[in-house]
């Protein structure tokens, strides 16, 4: 399939998620974006090629355990290279776990609204990518050049049975992170004199607050459907689906703007005994 022939939302996000040339994966995702804003493609078609296992990636960079991927002071080029690389690999792992929610789940009985949403989020994460891996080429790096971890996926794995639980630990934990930690990252951009840098890091916070909106409207609309109370349920698919506590500091008014309330993450952190 090629941007050309797309026949189907489903379709292109799996052409999209497949795709190990990570220029024509974000090429994808937008162009599949856009056509299904305009309404120029079908959600789902018998052609849809099957939905892969794990994300086409190129052969770097190479993949470790979260504990080895190093840290370094911000004040050095290659401490603000190692940031931008975390971050590309985020937006990357954002890309394709925006398309999988569309692919795996394109049956479920939502409004086409559900759709729009999160094809907003692919096209926003691939843009997010193309301007960090951007701006790691500005300072004569790329991506790839360092070791980077898989927990990203790994989340999108052990919820791929229920998109309740997928809404709960993706839009609503690794995104809702993002709000959390990604001011403080951006003044410490600035105060290195990386402006460049700092500016790539607004353009992603302001959009990932729609993100982590887009994704407490429909955990809300899918808890309402069931007759669940959302913080409740939230909290017991965090535990059985997500390793590990919630780390504060939070942006409680970020979070909050979001419509992720205190009552859903507060007794998840390690200190406390909810």
């Amino acid at each position: 399939m090629t941007a050309l022939t797309m026949t189907s939302l489903r379709g292109g996000a799996i052409d999209a998620i497949r795709s190990a040339d990570l220029d024509r994966k974000t090429e994808l995702a937008q162009e599949a974006a856009t056509r299904w804003f305009e309404r120029r493609i079908s959600l789902r078609s018998p052609l849809d090629p099957p939905l892969p296992e794990r994300p086409g990636r190129p052969e770097k960079p190479k993949l470790v355990p979260p504990t080895q991927v190093e840290k370094r002071s911000l004040h050095t080029v290659h401490g603000r290279i190692a940031l931008l690389h975390s971050i590309a690999h985020i937006e990357l792992n954002a890309v394709d776990l925006a398309l999988d929610i569309i692919a795996r789940f394109a049956t479920e009985p939502v409004p086409n609204s559900f759709f729009d949403g999160w094809m907003q989020v692919a096209f926003e994460e691939a843009k997010h990518f193309r301007m960090v891996r951007d701006r790691l080429r500005d300072l004569g790096a790329d991506y790839g050049d360092v070791p980077a971890h898989d927990g990203l996926w790994q989340a999108a794995h052990s919820t791929r049975n229920d998109l309740t639980a997928r809404l709960a630990v993706v839009p609503l934990i690794l995104e809702a992170r993002g709000l959390d930690v990604t001011p403080s990252l951006r003044a410490k951009m600035h105060e290195t004199g990386d402006l460049e840098s700092a500016a790539i890091l607004d353009v992603i916070y302001n959009d990932e607050k729609g993100h982590v909106a887009i994704g407490a409207k429909w955990f809300r609309f899918l808890c309402a459907r069931e007759r669940r109370d959302p913080a409740q349920t939230f909290r017991e698919l965090v535990r059985a689906n997500f390793r590990g506590p919630l780390k504060p500091p939070f942006n409680d008014l970020a979070r909050a703007e979001a419509g992720l309330t205190p009552s859903f993450y507060r007794s998840l952190t390690s200190t406390s005994s909810g």
